[in-house]
């Protein structure tokens, strides 16, 4: 009776993993890109922000070789990587910021030998988190965090569209 038990769940586990694949189920993080993106060069001004260095980890994840200038390559541009943060609301009592708005705004274009692959799209996420000065240090984290975030998701759009050419 055991046996037949462990039997019948190694069965149906097995049924389960050979039908995940034909229903479109894919591990997150590994996006399949187009054979053109097989080899990409990313050029951005800042190299160092945190769009840039979570979409290097995307391409690197689905696969994609980061060539340097190479004419085979294709070209990512970055052409715009902008935070930007703006007061929500000021306490009436102290006029102190109690609420703030973070913005990140991406501006990408793609081409391969010299066609145009996706022209240039600006992409804006916005989050709200509240401020304490009493607590400067866990605010000023949690904006760090919430940046990374918004960073992480605009990769995540900006690799299903590369996954749509």
């Amino acid at each position: 009776m055991l046996r037949t038990t462990a039997l019948s769940r190694l069965l149906c586990l097995a049924i389960a993993t050979l039908l995940l694949p034909g229903c479109g189920f894919h591990l997150q993080g590994r996006t399949q890109l187009p054979r053109a993106l097989a080899s990409v060069r990313i050029e951005a001004r800042d190299t160092q922000s945190d769009f840039y260095s979570a979409l290097r980890a995307a391409l690197l994840a689905s696969g994609t070789r980061l060539d340097g200038p190479d004419a085979d390559a294709a070209r990512v541009h970055v052409l715009g990587d902008e935070v930007t943060e703006q007061v929500l609301t000021v306490s009436a009592t102290r006029n102190i910021p109690t609420a703030f708005q973070l913005s990140y705004k991406v501006r990408v274009s793609v081409d391969y030998q010299g066609h145009e692959l996706l022209a240039p799209e600006l992409h804006t996420l916005t989050r709200e988190y509240s401020f304490d000065e009493r607590a400067l240090l866990a605010k000023q984290r949690e904006r760090e965090v919430l940046q990374q975030a918004l960073a992480d998701d605009l990769v995540a759009l900006i690799m299903r569209r590369l996954a749509a050419l």
